[in-house]
Order: structure tokens, then sequence, then C-alpha cells
């Protein structure tokens, strides 16, 4: 019998604390060929909140009409009939939604009653103040600013509140913080999640997490203790090494129920210290904690509180977890150095267990690599100059107590592979263990071919998302740890194939809504990681780079069939749109004349391509090319008036579609010589096709092109960000999948696999992250031009799925000798194979249940395939 499999709530497993409100409720199939209908019934203990009936059709997804309300333990259960007509057995999934605004009974519980008397002397506040200083001190002298004093970074506050609690059977923490926090009960840890709660707009809303702490409440006395540190919202951030960006004084709300009958709130009986261990703490500069403090907390306080004003939403995406583990390997550089090598770069932390004398300190300075010398550096990822604390110090420093040592970090995350190691102390039987940290999330493709290199690609793209998918997609763990809405929105189609990052994608989203401009121009980076320069505003009218605002939602949507992304994000892309046209509408006659001037963009400040090989990211700047912000009215136009259309908004729809096809031709008009281009950067060619701004013919003459141009480069490519990721596709598609293939496999500079090559694990921000002698810079863990896998598993295996159609369409080639991809998507596991033997290719696919895919092979042949696993 059919039967539903993997029920997501909101597209999460299980969720606990979600809001209230409708459900996005889906499945998959097993068992059977054909879902031709379902039955959904919605529960809060015996009372049905809304029952489906039998609805027929295959569509493996439904919003809920009736809106769940706070507070509720809910269950949902589905059974499907088959092809056959014959009835399934339920399959049921739980839910749990969260408090509502006005539920909130506590108030901000502020631990922090004075000014600390900090010396400085730690590793951080040793590193940071000189700098600082120095700085301050050039400002002055310049006339540019009167010097500030330096803020020591401060140790992370504890809080703790005892109270009494009757016998009960469900009790849950709801718990939010401004900062970081982590949480005992009984002596107990709370939950698995480190980094609670998250990345946010801190100023302007916060999330909570719900845990049900039924198991570590005791009916009777009870103590909470919690841990408060800079996190996000005090911390040095990015490049300029802002701090209190959000705020200047850390702070938790919580709320602890029994049978949904608070207990234990944050009030003004809580009691609060900084005398624990963990004496500084600063998410990028590093944490600083003395083992000889730990076990009973001395020197404890009242606390400051303030009503709760701040808009609080539930745990509407997954945690942060630590995920996989990674022995170091110590190692002597030439310049004598004692070095930690974890083999892999990642975003996480060190652990540490070691014997030493009470007293005793130990240092690590974490890195991406070891320079051109063989010894190791942090320079790759510096700006010393704009950095107001003089860089990015990635440190941990540990003050040992007597004997065994174990010390984990609580308040920080680095980018690394590499830490120094700078201690007196004997590391004989030392282990370091390195964590990789970011949100829960399965990996859904994978890849293998023929060549190992090509793997080793598919892997490093999968770590460098593992890296910057922390709460919300950045562009590097190291120094800017920024979410760039440009490198989403090249990214967004691989990386809903690698992994199943819908939930953290969207929660990154609503903070892009909630950082917009009033005229509609989309904030680059949200949420800010630097307060705004003067030339802010002019950055956030890039074209490319805005148009993420309806790039990613359009994504989402396709991939999973979810309109309720569309709804929530709609205003935010007709204000962006608006926007890029209005700066068209602003084109002189100087500029442009004719039928289409008013749909050409021609002002304004773009990145342009960024990072071409060749072109300096300034030169980009000062002069980005100008056809960019036209090819983007024209695509961002087509693919707004097909969402409009999912909406059921006709009129708007048509109205989008009508000024793409003009901003089509605005752009033949100004960027072609009647549908021909004529430039010398790739990256022309390939938007032009990939964006379908030219005719039929226009286009395979442009891919012709295309085609000498890179076979002229010696096949290497010169495109940037906009670009690469639709390159290998355009030329596969007019015919050229050799060269396509050629440009895949090219193991020099720029290329691919050329980082493959110097030993990379991650995909680097630059073709050149590591030079051809060994000298490292930029970013070497940044997921954009990662892209390419989607091109394995969309060219090379041919695997495409848009809404309720899955098309397959693969590109052999015996370059590669065999290639296979499985996406384990969101109906089902999708396998596309094939492999040669002599000129013969044989293929083989795999259809989901309650699937047909439309299959297309390279020699005309046309099949639709019934699920199951076919040999061709």
């Amino acid at each position: 019998m059919m039967q539903a499999t993997n029920l997501k709530t909101n597209h999460l497993t299980q969720p606990l604390g979600i809001d209230a409100g409708t459900l996005f409720l889906s499945w998959q199939c097993a068992e059977g060929v054909r879902q031709t209908a379902y039955e959904i019934e919605v529960t809060a203990g015996a009372k049905t909140l809304w029952a489906s009936g039998k609805a027929l059709g295959s569509v493996m997804h439904t919003e809920t009409p009736t809106p769940v309300p706070p507070k509720m333990q809910g269950q949902w259960r589905i059974r499907l009939w088959d092809e056959n007509d014959q009835l399934g057995a339920w399959s049921t999934a739980s839910f749990e939604t969260g408090l509502a605004q006005a539920d909130w009974q506590g108030v901000w519980g502020c631990p922090e009653t004075e000014e600390p008397d900090i010396d400085c002397a730690d590793a951080i506040n040793a590193f940071a103040k000189p700098n600082w200083e120095q700085k301050q001190a050039a400002l002055e002298a310049s006339g540019k600013g009167q010097a500030q004093p330096y803020q020591p970074h401060r140790p992370a506050s504890y809080l703790r509140k005892t109270f009494t609690a009757p016998a009960g059977q469900c009790k849950r923490l709801y718990i939010t913080a401004k900062g970081l926090y982590a949480a005992w009960l009984n002596g107990k840890r709370v939950g698995d999640m480190v980094l609670a709660p998250g990345s946010f707009t801190a100023d302007k809303h916060l999330g909570a997490q719900t845990y049900d702490v039924t198991a570590l409440v005791r009916d009777g006395e009870n103590e909470l203790l919690i841990a408060l540190g800079d996190g996000w919202y005090r911390s040095t951030s990015g490049v300029d090494g802002d701090r209190d960006l959000f705020g200047k004084e850390v702070a938790v709300l919580f709320q602890l129920e029994v049978d949904g009958k608070a207990v234990c709130v944050s009030d003004d009986d809580m009691e609060a210290t900084q005398c624990g261990p963990i004496r500084q703490n600063d998410l990028q500069q590093g944490e600083v904690y003395d083992a000889r403090l730990e076990g009973e907390l001395s020197g404890w306080h009242g606390v400051k509180t303030e009503p709760n004003s701040l808009p609080i939403t539930g745990m509407n995406t997954v945690p942060i977890r630590e995920q996989e583990a990674f022995a170091g390997r110590l190692l002597r550089t030439p310049n004598g150095e004692t070095v930690l090598d974890f083999g892999q770069n990642m975003a996480g932390y060190v652990e540490m267990k070691l014997t030493a004398h009470a007293g005793q300190k130990i240092k690590l300075l974490c890195g991406e690599a070891l320079d051109e010398n063989g010894n190791f550096t942090q320079e790759n990822f510096q700006d010393r100059n704009r950095h107001k604390e003089g860089g990015t110090a990635q440190m941990l420093e540990l003050v040992c107590k007597e004997s065994e040592n174990h010390y984990k970090p609580s308040f920080t995350i680095m980018g690394f592979r590499y830490a120094k190691v700078e201690t007196d102390i004997d590391l004989t039987g030392a282990e370091f263990t390195a964590h990789a940290v970011y949100s829960e999330m399965p990996v859904t493709g994978s890849f293998a071919c023929g060549n190992a290199d090509v793997d080793q690609l598919m892997k490093n793209s999968v770590w460098s998302q593992k890296s910057n998918f922390c709460d919300i997609p950045t562009d590097c763990p190291t120094r800017e740890r920024a979410g760039w809405t440009g490198d989403m929105g090249v990214f967004i189609e691989t990386g809903l194939t690698l992994m199943d990052c819908y939930p953290v994608v969207e929660k990154w989203l609503a903070e892009c809504r909630l950082n917009q401009y009033p005229d509609g121009r989309m904030a680059n980076i949200a949420p800010p990681t630097s307060r705004p320069g003067y030339m802010t505003p002019m950055l956030c009218m890039s074209a490319g780079w805005g148009d993420a605002a309806i790039l990613v939602p359009y994504a989402l949507h396709k991939r999973t069939g979810d309109r309720k992304i569309l709804a929530d994000n709609y205003e935010m892309m007709q204000k962006w749109y608006a926007f890029l046209l209005g700066r068209a509408q602003q084109t002189t006659e100087e500029q442009q004349t004719g039928a289409y001037a008013k749909y050409t963009v021609l002002n304004g400040l773009d990145y342009g391509e960024w990072c071409e090989p060749g072109i300096t990211p300034m030169q980009a700047m000062m002069n980005p090319r100008k056809s960019v912000g036209t090819a983007y009215l024209a695509y961002s136009g087509r693919l707004l008036a097909e969402i409009a259309q999912a909406l059921g908004k006709a009129e708007d729809a048509a109205q989008y579609r009508d000024t793409a096809e003009k901003a089509v031709k605005a752009y033949r008009t100004a960027f072609t010589d009647n549908g021909k281009i004529t430039s010398d950067r790739q990256c022309e060619y390939v938007r032009a096709i990939a964006f379908a701004l030219l005719g039929e013919e226009e286009s395979q003459a442009a891919a012709d092109t295309l085609n000498r141009m890179v076979a002229e480069n010696g096949y290497h490519l010169n495109t940037g960000f906009l670009s690469t990721p639709f390159l290998c596709e355009v030329l596969a598609k007019y015919g050229y999948a050799d060269t396509a293939y050629k440009l895949l496999l090219q193991d020099t500079a720029p290329s691919w696999l050329y980082e493959v090559k110097q030993g990379a694990t991650t995909v680097w921000e630059t073709w050149t992250g590591i030079d051809a002698n060994g000298h490292p810079s930029e970013s070497l863990n940044h997921y954009s031009y990662g892209a390419i896998c989607g091109w394995l598993f969309g060219g090379v295996c041919g695997i495409h799925l848009a809404g309720e159609t899955l098309t397959i369409a693969p590109t052999p080639n015996p370059a590669l000798g065999w290639a296979k991809a499985v996406y384990d998507s969101p109906v089902g596991r999708i396998e596309s194979g094939w492999q040669y033997a002599g000129d013969a290719v044989t293929y083989t696919i795999t259809v989901p249940c309650n699937r047909t895919a439309e299959v297309t092979l390279p020699d005309g042949r046309s099949l639709t395939l019934q699920p199951g696993t076919h040999t061709l």
C-alpha cells in the first residue's frame, strides 16, 4: 500500500516552537506508482483543527486553510490512495507552536549593572587595544575625527534564578537573548543548539527557542542558570570591525511553563555575576577561558530589567549544531612554530583536552592556510587598514587549572583548517578536536564521476556551503561573515540541490525584508555587519545583488511549490523592481534615446560582474558593465510576472511581462548591434543567452562566439560572480558540450580545478586564492563559485525539478568516463547516471514514486519514464 513519508511542517521535521498561523504540509510517497488522492487531519489532543477529506490529485503538499493557535502541541496525519484507488495506512507528524507576542510575561534581564574593571592583559584585549588606540590616534592626527577611548571586550555574564515547580506533564522553556545564551537546568544543559538564539537584526526583532524540559525540571526546588555572550549583538563584526551594532547591553528573556502556566520568568529576582570562567568573548575575535574559575560561581549581584517591546518570533528555522569532528595533527613549520592541521577548512571551533599546571596558558590562533613557505598565516583574510581593532584575531586562550583541563568555546566561531599553538605546556597526550558548526541541513545532493578532481570539487562546494550556512547564508566564515544578497542570488539553485537549506534561506529573506530601504533598494548585507558609510546607499542599488529579492524566493517556490514564500516576499520584490525600473526612468537623452530609453539602466553604481579575472573589484565598481542593470530588468521582470501569476495577481503579471519585454528590446537597442554582441568579455555573451535577451539564431551566434573566445583563452573562463553559474550550461545547450567539459576539467587558473590541484578543501573567493607560488590571498571558503555543481546535476546528469515537472536530459562526455548524480529532492530520490563502454553509453535513471520523468537523450530519443529504476 502507498504511504506518506518524510512528513514536514513548514519545511521542518517535528518543529518545536514555530509561529502560530497556517501550516505548509509536505510529504513524499513510498510504495505504489501514483498518488491519486490524500486525506489529512490536523489535531490538538482530541480536537480536530482541520480535515481535508479525500482530496484528489498527485500533489505532495498543501496549506492548511485554518490557522493554528500559539502554545499548541499538535499533530497531523495523512493517508494516500494509490493508482488502483487502494488506501494506505496513516502516517503521523508532530509540531508545536510557541508563544505569541502577548504571552511573554517576563522582562529583559540585563546582568551588567556597572562598568567592569578589565586590565586588558588577556589575549583578546591585548591584541585589540593597541590596534584600536593606534588607529584612533591616526584618525585624530588627520583631523577627520576625535579619538574614542577603547572599550574592553567583556567577560560572559551568568544569571541564575531558583524557582518552585509543581508536578506536571508538560514543561517548556521559552528563551531568547540580546547576545548569545546557553542554559542549564539543575546542572544539565538545555538542548544542543549552539550560538543561540542565532543571527538577527536584533535592534528590530529576535527569535526565541522552545525547549522541552520535562525531563530536567524537578517537582519542587529548581535552579535555572544562563550564560550570556556578546554574539552577533555586540561582537566585532565584518571587515570594519564595528561593535555594538544592535546595542550595548546583553540581556535575556525567558519563560518556563508547567502545563501551560508560567512558574519562572526573567525578572528582577534574578542574580548575575561576571566572575565565571569565560573571561572574554567575541564572535569574531575569539574567547578567553580561565579554568581555575570553574565550579561554584561567586560575585553574585542584582540585575537591571527593562520591559520587552521588541518583536519576538518563534523558532521557524533549524538549529545551529555541532556537526562533524576532526582530530588535529601537530606539525612543526619551517619557522619553528607548532601548528595543528585538522585536514579540512571549516567553520567551527576547537575543543582542547590537556594536562597542565594551574596558571599555565595555551593560545590558539586559527587560520585557513599555510603560506608560501609552509608557515602559519592569517593574512589572507585580514583587512588591517579598515578593521577598527586591527584585524580578525580568531583566537582562543585557555588559562589552565591544575591537572586535567577540558575546554570547548561557547560564544565564538571561526573559519579555519589550521591553528597555531603558543604555550609552554607539555602537549604529550593532549587532544585537539575541531568541531564543524552549521545549521542542521542534511546533504541532499551527491555526485561522483570518473575524475577524482571533479569529485573533490563537489566535496569542496558542500563544505563551503556548510561553512557559510550558520543560521543565515554568509560569504565567508572569517573576516566578513556577511549575508550578501549577490552571493545567495547566484548560488540558490545549487544550494537547494546540495543541502536541504530552505529554512536557513527563508529566515535570511526575513532579514532582507527588514533591512530594505523605503525607496526599494536592497541592503546588500542582511543582517548588517557594519555601520552605514557615505557610500552605502549608492552600493545598495546594485543590479544582480538586489535582484536576489526576486531570484531567491522564486527558486524556493519552484523547488517546493510553497506559495507562502512568494506571498511573504512579494512586497519586497515589487519595491526592488520598482526601484530598478526607476533607475531606468532616469536615463537622460545624453545617455540614450529612442523608444526604449526609459527601460535602459545606465545610471547608478553597481558591483558589475565582480571578481572577473583581470579586473579588480575596484575597477568593477568604478566602471561596471552597464548592460547588467538592463539585463536584470528584463530577467527579473519575467520571473516577477510568473510570481504574480502564481499568486493570482493577473494584472500585476501583465504589467511585469510588458516591462520585461520592453527591457529586452532596450537591451538589444543599447548593447547589441542588431542582436550581435561585441565584447571581449565572456560574461556579456553568457548573460544575454542565459537571460533569453536574444533571438534563437542570435543566441546561437553568440554561443559560437563565446565558444571561440573560450578556446582562444586556452579553455579558461574570464567570468565573475554573476555569469559563471550559467557558463557551461549555455555552451552545452548550443552544441559546445566539449568546450564546457574542457572548462570543467581545466586545472590551471582561472578554473575550478586549479584550487583542487592546490589542495583546497573548500571553494575560494577568487580564482587564485593560492597562487602558483603558494601565496594565499582573500577568503578560501566562499560558496559562490561552487555554483558550477548545479551544472553537474542539471547538465552532466541532466536533473531538473521545477514544481510538478521532472525532466532529465543528461550530457555525457567521454572526458569523464562515467557520472552519477543522486538528489534527495522534495518529491523523493532522483538518480541519473551514465557510463561509457567504448562508444556506447548506458544510462541509469531512477524516478521517485508519484512522479514521471520526461527524458531526453543526446541521440534525440524522448521518453516518459514511470517510477522505478530504468536502464537505457
